[in-house]
Formats: C-alpha cells, structure tokens, sequence
C-alpha cells in the first residue's frame, strides 16, 4: 500500500492497522540487546529473524511494518561505539523490511521507517542519563542524518515515536520534515498520581497539551498517542483531538523497560486490548496497533478493526 493509498483510506474515515513492538519482539524471540544501544544494534545479527518478524506483523493484518530504526540513530550507536556502524545497520533495517513486503506478496503495505529523539540511558532504567544528552545541533545532525536515510531507501513514510521531550521533540520534527516523506507523530504519557495525564520525561509534570503546541507548528498527516498504558490511551485521544484535526493513532505499550531490556510483565491479553481499541475506534482512532511488549497475536485481534 503506498503512502497515497493509506492517506485515502484514512480520508475516507476508514481504520489501518499498524504493526506491534519491533524491538521488544526481536528480544522476545531471543535476539540479544545492546547494554547501550538496546535493539539498534541487533538488525546485522538477526537478519532473517527481523523479516520473520515483519512477515508475521503482516499475516496478522498490519497494512504498516515498521523498520528497526527506532534506537539507531548515530547517538545511540556512538554511545555503544557502533558509529562506524550506522549505514550499514539502518539500511539494512529497512532493506530486511521492504523484503519481507516482497516475500509476502503483499502491495499493499507500506514500509515506515521509525525515528525517536532516544538518547543514552541509565543502564538498569528507563531514564535518559542526562550526563550524556547531546547539545541540539548535534541532535539534529543526527536526527536528520536518520531520516534522509529512511528517505534514500524508499520509505514510505515515517513514524516519530515516543516523542515526549519538549527541547527535543523539534529536532526530530525538523528531521521529519527535511526528509520530505509524510511523518507521523506518536506522543508517550504517563499519569501523575492524581490522574493527570502528561509527558512520558521523568524530569517535570508537563501536560500533554503542552506538547501538542509544539506539534502545532509543524505538519505531520497524523497524530496520536503511543508507548502508554492502555488504560491511559482514551485520555490522550481526548486530549490530541482537542489540538489536532486530523487522523488520530493509538498504539500503546504493556510491560515496561530496564534498559537494555524489555519487562515482559502483566502483558494485556489480545482480547483485552481489542476491547480498549474499540473505545479508540469510537474516540476517532483510525490508526491502530500495538508498540513494545505487544506482538503479531495483538495485532491479529485488532485486525477485525480494519
């Protein structure tokens, strides 16, 4: 499916489903995880096991596969002293991602190259190790490096995921744009104690509204909410909607990270979630899919959607 072929579709108050976890679905089925660059550096070693993943992604009815770029930009492979690295790990993702399109005799999905703002963490953790965040120029050397390479090997568009940093959240938004393919934008929250919903960063309370007036300057063809707990998902649509006028996303996450790793703990059930994504659908959701922890048995429930 070309990029225009989904567009119409979503023009047409239709639904696309979109795949699950890349990353935490290369470790689930035993791909080891870099202790710096968590599964941006594991596409050379499981090459064939990256295009089964995909292929199942699309027997289970994603009509989008995204490509295991989500934590290779050249800050994170520099962290893990994998820089020299860079070309051939990210090419090659999206070259195994278009391959598994091809095998599957499937034309009509579209290969979306992923692009965070993910710096290096806390070993151990899920917080950025602020000693090691780059200054912004060469955050958006590096941003943008990533995603004219998506566009040099024929991406069909791009997902920025987990945006959630308000000083880094413009870069990946000016990478986005530069590169010329369509972006879409994926926010991550969490819940204060009182039930509030706000940006994913540990480093303050800053209300998910905030982050959509920063997206207000830009022109992503659809926005929504990702890498949050299901339960959490309902809110942000309510909270994106009220900012964005367009195509609304939501795919969430179950378990939670200890970097290098993925928890795969009290992972939602296939069901389950297809019964949150139904409250979605009704919400105005028209993209709908699965991020880490979730896997093609998610994506198979959620097909029915479509």
């Amino acid at each position: 499916m070309s990029y225009e072929s989904i567009a119409t579709t979503l023009e047409r108050g239709e639904t696309v489903i979109i795949d699950g976890g890349t990353g935490t679905e290369l470790e689930r089925r035993g791909a080891s995880m870099n202790p710096e660059a968590w599964c941006g550096a594991a596409t050379l070693d499981n090459e064939a096991l990256l295009e089964a993943i995909h292929r199942d992604y699309i027997a289970a009815g994603a009509k989008i596969i995204t490509a295991n770029t989500y934590a290779s930009s050249r800050i994170m492979l520099g962290s893990a002293g994998l820089s020299d690295h860079f070309n051939a790990l990210n090419r090659t993702a999206v070259q195994v991602a278009h391959r598994a399109r091809a095998e599957s005799g499937a034309t009509d999905v579209a290969v979306a190259g992923s692009l965070s703002h993910m710096v290096p963490l806390i070993p151990g953790s899920g917080y950025n190790d602020h000693s090691r965040i780059p200054p912004a120029a060469r955050q958006l050397e590096a941003f943008t490096e990533l995603a004219m390479l998506h566009a040099d090997e024929g991406c069909d568009m791009i997902l920025l995921e987990m945006m959630f940093h308000p000083d880094r959240m413009p870069h990946a938004l000016d990478a986005a744009e530069a590169s010329g393919l369509p972006y879409w934008v994926g926010l991550a929250a969490r819940e204060t104690a009182d039930g509030e919903l706000v940006s994913f960063t540990d480093e303050a309370d800053i209300p998910l509204a905030e982050l959509m007036t920063i997206v207000a300057d830009y022109s992503p063809s659809a926005c929504g909410i990702m890498h949050t707990p299901s339960n959490s998902v309902s809110a942000g649509l309510d909270i994106i909607g009220q900012h964005f006028d367009g195509p609304l996303t939501a795919y969430p996450d179950s378990g939670y990270f200890a970097m290098p790793e993925w928890r795969f703990e009290n992972i939602i059930e296939p069901s389950e979630l297809h019964d949150f994504a139904v409250e979605w659908k009704s919400k105005g959701a028209q993209v709908l899919g699965g991020c880490c922890g979730l896997s093609p048995a998610h994506i198979e429930a959620l097909a029915p959607l479509g």
